[in-house]
């Protein structure tokens, strides 16, 4: 089975949220078979599984549920590797989380992000998938917190989100949340998201710098195509961008090109946290967005393209995807 892993530099953010809230990690390490040291090395990675461990005895030995959101006082662009100075070095929030969602699997495995624009601002959402143990709540409100902490910092500004769902019922003392997040978040969501506004996403950051986004686009995708390559998803995710044009891929079809059986092929994407279908559906809402960039592309070779032998189909889809038609999501740029 593929272990999902959280790099050095996520860990070490976590063991700072930790220490900031009183608990001492260099025992609970040694208690959990981890190695320490690991965490001053860029390259280290540690099972997922582990890190649900850390914070379930962090929460026992602390007494504190909430201490996941101690990650706000300790985010920083070293926090979420290389992906983090390119989120610095973006145009705009709205184009740095982007970037965030595209190499987020470099930071840490086990969390899905989407980022979309909707009708009040743009909606960060977060699932947090476990391996062997379900997910602990703190690693979802840690990376939240993190997100708008992070989101202040490089802006400079005390940005105030619109909405902010939290999964879980809510707890005995929101004063932690509201000091946050500084407003209350609705409790037992559908799922973990951050809304901002448009206009805080929209806006110029002070550390953008073209040249430097380009570079640090060139590190993370190298290190992606690196770490994931070896990847069931990745490889799946390539014989469909490549077969789309021509159809609706099957699923015969993608497990032949991978030399998998259609069992194998389920399975591994399976271990990997995903399905075909899904897969299916989340590369063709990814290339969705980046087809209706390019003004040149008519409606209808969008959907085309992307597989669908009935444009009603694909708009039916694109609205369940952004809660808009194709048209107007163009229409705003």
């Amino acid at each position: 089975m593929s272990e999902r892993t959280t790099s050095s530099s996520w860990a070490q953010g976590i063991v700072q949220a930790l220490e900031a809230g009183g608990v001492d990690c260099r025992p609970l390490f040694h208690e959990l078979g981890l190695d320490y040291a690991a965490l001053q090395d860029p390259d280290a990675r540690f099972p997922q599984d582990a890190m649900t461990r850390l914070w379930t005895r962090a929460v026992a030995l602390s007494g504190d549920p909430a201490i996941g959101l101690n990650m706000a006082k300790v985010a920083r662009p070293a926090s979420f590797h290389v992906v983090g100075y390119a989120l610095m070095s973006s145009r705009t929030l709205s184009e740095g989380f982007a970037r965030l969602v595209r190499y987020q699997r470099i930071i840490a495995e086990g969390a899905d992000l989407r980022f979309h624009p909707g009708l009040d601002g743009y909606t960060l959402s977060l699932t947090i998938h476990g391996d062997r143990l379900p997910p602990a709540r703190q690693s979802a409100e840690a990376s939240l917190a993190a997100a708008l902490a992070f989101c202040r910092w490089l802006t400079g500004r005390d940005i105030a989100p619109q909405a902010v769902r939290l999964r879980g019922e809510p707890p005995a003392d929101l004063t932690p949340y509201l000091q946050v997040f500084g407003i209350a978040p609705t409790f037992a969501a559908d799922d973990y998201a951050l809304v901002l506004s448009r206009a805080d996403m929209e806006r110029p950051l002070p550390t953008a710098n073209a040249a430097l986004a380009h570079l640090h686009d060139r590190f993370a995708g190298d290190y992606l195509a690196r770490f994931v390559g070896s990847r069931v998803t990745h490889q799946t995710r390539q014989v469909l961008c490549r077969l789309l044009p021509q159809g609706e891929p099957r699923r015969e079809t993608v497990a032949n090109a991978l030399h998998l059986s259609q069992r194998t092929l389920q399975r591994r994407l399976q271990e990997e946290g995903t399905g075909f279908q899904q897969l299916l559906d989340d590369t063709r809402r990814e290339l969705a967005e980046q087809y209706l960039a390019q003004p040149e592309l008519t409606l209808l070779e969008v959907a085309y393209l992307l597989g669908f032998a009935d444009p009603s189909n694909f708009f039916r889809a694109f609205r369940r995807w952004f809660g808009v038609t194709p048209g107007e999501y163009r229409a705003r740029g």
